[in-house]
């Protein structure tokens, strides 16, 4: 059966208390949920660079408790893990549902894990993709209503969530041992261990922003049609390759926009700074996107990638952060 999301609880859009008043931060009373706490993988919030609230900021936040399910709804849509404190406050970027008797917490959470590229087709992109709390509200899952029956499918669920964990596990480890073999064969990317010339990136290739002069949101024409819309989402969710996608432009949308060739290197500059990820097809982005297609006598793509993973915390300290994390082209260009 078909709910929207507002029949089946409560929902609610985080805030954040002021920054300016340092009285509001100065304890670790109450956990302080950001898109970067919420796992793509499973539902369990990373604790690592956790923020806290004091208790003199409870009435300037917003909170859920334990068994609340968190939803990303800006930048990365449809990230979702389910709360554990019994006070836990979150940003803006974070819709929270309080279920309501009719349905298990974790039941509902896992579901909304399966519609997650529904809820990311709906965004208001291209720039940085946003889902209002009114779409939020009335967007509609799959539900079975019998509680003994979520209880089961749960039950199954969490057991396949389990076998999924250890395989990430085995690529995060796999991914280390390149990054090992790519030191040993090429030095420290980041302190130039092997001494080598610094090249700026925009003289090995052509560098430039993603295109799109007009937000989908403002004429649904600009979708639907057979080309391809790669969005920020869609690099970070991805490996090497991108190898699917989500949205598409039609033939209006192409017009105000840019098709990029197959085997260029997509680089985010927005919300999740220096994600790297090649096309594997011909696509478009919008500008919260560089991309960067090699000289092919001088570098490859892949090695790009490989580069930009050992760069990419240092670009992230230095992007700016407003409301969005952002980080310019002239930053881009040096390597």
């Amino acid at each position: 059966m078909e709910i929207a999301l507002d029949k089946l609880g409560k929902i609610i859009t985080g805030n954040t208390p002021s920054k300016k008043n340092k009285d509001y931060w100065d304890s670790k009373d109450i956990v302080f949920i950001k898109p970067n706490n919420l796992n793509i993988y499973n539902l369990k919030l990373f604790e690592k660079d956790n923020e806290y609230l004091s208790e003199k900021a409870i009435n300037k936040a917003r909170t859920v408790d334990a068994n609340s399910i968190l939803v990303t709804c800006i930048g990365i849509v449809g990230k979702v893990a389910l709360t554990t404190s019994e006070k836990t406050a979150f940003n803006q970027q974070i819709n929270a549902i309080v279920p309501n008797k009719n349905i298990f917490p974790k039941y509902l959470a896992y579901a909304l894990m399966y519609c997650r590229p529904r809820l990311a087709s709906i965004a208001n992109a291209p720039v940085v993709p946003i889902i209002n709390k009114k779409q939020f509200s009335n967007f509609k899952v799959n539900v079975n209503l019998n509680k003994i029956d979520q209880i089961t499918i749960v039950k199954q669920l969490d057991v396949i969530n389990k076998i999924i964990e250890n395989k990430n596990e085995q690529l995060n480890k796999l991914d280390e041992l390149i990054k090992a073999r790519f030191v040993e064969m090429f030095g420290d990317p980041v302190l130039n261990s092997n001494d080598y010339k610094l090249i700026k990136l925009s003289n090995l290739g052509t560098l430039s922003r993603g295109k799109s002069k007009h937000r989908p949101r403002n004429d649904p024409k600009l979708l639907g049609g057979p080309y391809p819309l790669i969005q920020t989402g869609d690099i970070t969710n991805s490996g090497i390759f991108i190898k699917k996608y989500n949205n598409t432009y039609s033939k209006l949308g192409l017009k105000q926009s840019k098709m990029w060739p197959a085997g260029t290197l997509c680089i985010t500059i927005a919300a999740n700074i220096a994600q790297t990820a090649i096309l594997s097809f011909d696509a478009c982005f919008p500008d919260s996107v560089v991309g960067f297609i090699p000289k092919a006598d001088i570098i490859t793509t892949t090695y790009l990638h490989y580069w930009f993973s050992f760069f990419q915390k240092i670009l992230d300290a230095q992007a700016s952060q407003v409301a969005q994390k952002n980080i310019n082209l002239k930053t881009r260009g040096a390597s």
